[in-house]
């Protein structure tokens, strides 16, 4: 029988969850396309470097396939060898024992963000973050049907603050938790112990989880790694952390991540990998595994380039009269800055790219706070990065 033709799959999209319907569906791929019909252009939107995955990494991954390990990994949670190096990684980073029950590989860190959302996000419930903020972790929290609830931190005298009254009053009984970054995709802000603290003890009055983004905790300028939460709860508290290899080890394509959460919660984890991805191939674990066994050079090297940069940065953008610099970034691989009189940036962000070739990414992405921002991925070779800023200083008049 002909039940006639749906115009332009229109109840299809119909057909799809509310969830789905509403997914926001703009991103920097839509000045992505321009730039490929410009051509010669300097691309600093996306939060990926340009250093290829170090050689050691590469060969333990080639040595794992000529090995034969291309069969499922009978533990969904992650490659035995993998589990151990994290849980001996993170024991050293923190200072504190972490057991092979405290952690599971994803494919990428950004499953771990969905990871995360599918265990304790819910249609009916919300989750609260700070924002600007990476637009994957609201969407991630959309798409589980519970409700993103950003809270705008404060911007005085160059500088981000989180307001935690302000946050705090934006939980109520529907809220199922609370995800911070630090350092923070875009600003660079870096959550301070006490900080911490506070968002510790709210979780334990109102049993409410923290979920922190820690990916770029070893892009920290002032030490070896950022202040995390994990050394301040206890194994059992309702905390979760997300990280990756993309960021500190130049593995942005390898797409291999792990979430880190109580012990108890080991077994259900292990589930909801088998039913979501089956895990991560095997191959890709080991290279993941040599890079915490024998990557802290790489970690040193890539912090190294990301002060580089914002130096870079600030010497040829910071005199500029119509650039409005923030303070420097304490962490990341980003510079927020703003431009004088702009208002929205999405127009900026065009002009730049048609008449200096280089591609920055709209603040309006990471929330309304940051709408008149404009985000510069610095994390590149310094001759490359040093010409698209005296483009963008040149086109700026």
């Amino acid at each position: 029988m002909d039940h006639g033709h749906n115009q332009g799959g229109e109840a299809a999209l119909r057909a799809l969850r509310p969830q789905i319907q509403d997914l926001p569906m703009e991103n920097i791929a839509d000045l992505a396309h321009r730039a490929r019909e410009l051509g010669d252009v300097i691309p600093l939107w996306y939060g990926e470097g340009d250093m290829v995955t170090p050689a050691f990494i590469r060969e333990a991954a080639k040595a794992a396939l000529d090995e034969g390990l291309t069969f499922y990994i009978p533990d969904m949670r992650g490659h035995r060898p993998l589990i151990e190096a994290l849980s001996d990684y993170q024991s050293a980073l923190h200072g504190i024992p972490f057991g092979l029950d405290r952690s599971t590989v994803t494919p990428g860190g950004m499953q771990a963000v969905h990871l995360a959302m599918t265990a304790i996000a819910e249609p009916g419930r919300n989750v609260v973050f700070p924002e600007p903020q990476w637009p994957n972790i609201a969407n991630a929290i959309h798409v589980s049907g519970a409700e993103p609830r950003g809270v705008p931190m404060e911007y005085r005298d160059g500088r981000w603050r989180l307001d935690l009254d302000r946050l705090f009053a934006a939980c109520d009984a529907r809220t199922r938790a609370i995800v911070y970054s630090s350092p923070s995709n875009p600003q660079g802000w870096v959550a301070s112990e006490e900080e911490i603290r506070a968002l510790l003890d709210f979780s334990r009055r109102r049993g409410v989880w923290i979920v922190a983004d820690e990916v770029y905790a070893r892009m920290y300028f002032r030490g070896p790694a950022a202040p995390s939460i994990l050394p301040l709860a206890d194994p059992e508290d309702l905390v979760m952390t997300v990280n990756t290899f993309s960021k500190g080890w130049a593995m942005t394509g390898w797409r291999v991540g792990w979430l880190t959460h109580p012990p108890s919660l080991s077994a259900r984890f292990g589930a909801l990998v088998q039913y979501m991805t089956s895990g991560t191939a095997g191959v890709l674990q080991a290279g993941a595994a040599a890079a915490l066994r024998h990557g802290e050079g790489v970690v040193a090297e890539i912090r190294a380039r990301a002060e580089a940069g914002i130096a870079a940065t600030y010497e040829i953008l910071g005199g500029h009269p119509a650039v409005e610099l923030p303070a420097r970034p304490e962490g990341g691989m980003y510079v927020f800055f703003r431009l004088r009189g702009v208002e929205d940036a999405r127009e900026a962000c065009r002009a730049v790219l048609e008449k200096a070739r280089v591609g920055l990414a709209p603040g309006h992405l990471f929330g309304p706070s940051g709408r008149s921002f404009l985000r510069i991925c610095i994390l590149r070779e310094t001759g490359s990065l040093r010409r698209a800023l005296a483009r963008m200083a040149e086109a700026l008049g």
